[in-house]
């Protein structure tokens, strides 16, 4: 379905009945990739996979301050609103966990629990956001003026999905198809308005959630899991599973054990 958020058309894909559980992919990444979830969770939960915007469905502005993480945390609520949700469930991975950790922030009236996979409350100071916002500039402008073939095959063999290339072919193979059916200028948007240097910090934010949070962090990524050490200790209610042999993207890499975890911490909340 579309939902129009301000000046901005959102694609959104709902299925199941129950409690909302609303799901945000990641950088580069659509609304299928939860698709996986459906069967596990369908019966108990009506899950809202929503394309961020500049990715899958959704427009692709080209201001990119429209893609600022206040801006796009206020088109989720407007579209909690449209579908007459007052309380959800959130489960945001990567970037899509940066947007439900920003979100939880500045909406947790919203916020039943909240649910983050590999996931950063941001840099915490100006001088690190600073180097971040000048990297993600370059790669930005590169994705314009390379194309999204090239954007693609660079950004697949970074060190953070290192342990994807262990993945059968097939699997490997579909991601990049995904990867590449997204609009450079989207993309390029995204990382210029919602990159980790341009959000704002949210740590000092952590310790006024009053909800449930479940932390989930694969053991070969270990950037990610002295992140969710960190938070873990600035929650009040936090969980944290770090899941044995998996990178940073663990729903790719270990689908059955992901959804696994993250159905038992939605009955036990």
């Amino acid at each position: 379905m579309k939902i129009v958020c301000r000046d901005v058309t959102y694609s959104v894909e709902i299925a199941g009945n129950g409690e909302p559980l609303v799901l945000l992919h990641g950088f580069t990444g659509n609304r299928d990739t939860w698709k996986f979830l459906i069967p596990l969770l369908r019966e108990r939960y009506t899950l809202i996979m929503v394309d961020i915007i500049g990715h899958g469905g959704t427009a692709s502005p080209a201001d990119y301050r429209r893609y600022e993480m206040k801006q796009v945390t206020e088109d989720l609520k407007h579209i909690l609103d449209e579908l007459n949700f007052p309380k959800t469930h959130i489960l945001g991975y990567s970037m899509g966990g940066r947007l439900a950790l920003g979100f939880a922030c500045l909406y947790p009236e919203y916020v039943k629990t909240l649910m983050l996979e590999s996931a950063s409350p941001g840099l915490i100071t100006e001088e690190e956001r600073e180097i971040r916002r000048s990297n993600d500039k370059k790669l930005a402008g590169k994705i314009l003026e390379n194309g999204i073939e090239a954007f693609v095959d660079q950004w697949g063999n970074i060190p953070l999905f290192e342990s994807q290339k262990r993945l059968p072919s097939k699997t490997q193979a579909a991601i990049r198809q995904q990867r590449l059916k997204n609009n450079p200028s989207g993309l390029s948007s995204s990382l210029l308005g919602m990159g980790t240097g341009s959000q704002a910090s949210y740590w000092e934010e952590l310790e006024f959630l009053d909800f449930p949070v479940l932390l989930v962090t694969g053991e070969l990524d270990p950037k990610f899991c002295l992140i969710a050490e960190s938070m873990q200790k600035m929650l009040k209610q936090a969980e944290w599973k770090i899941i044995n042999d998996a990178g940073h993207a663990i729903h790719v890499e270990d689908g059955e054990k992901f959804g696994k975890i993250i159905s038992e911490f939605l009955m036990r909340n």
